[in-house]
């Protein structure tokens, strides 16, 4: 596999794993506003913007792909 091949599949997997984060972390933080226990909301929270930042960066890494295959060889 090249490695404009794995930018493009690392970047997918990137996404796919932050949203499943994101997810995971939204409601690890729900539970915890129900429960009224701040310390699992707050480990939530965190859990939820690591998420994004994996997903917006297996984005960037994918635009980073399509550039890199817009450029004449």
């Amino acid at each position: 596999m090249t490695d404009r091949e794995n930018l493009a599949t690392e970047g997918a997997k990137d996404q796919v794993k932050g949203a499943a984060k994101q997810v995971e972390g939204r409601i690890r933080s729900t539970v915890g506003g129900a429960t009224g226990d701040t310390t699992e909301q707050l480990k939530g929270k965190g859990q939820e913007i690591k998420g994004k930042i994996q997903r917006e960066f297996g984005k960037a890494e994918q635009d980073l792909d399509e550039e890199d295959r817009k450029e004449p060889a």
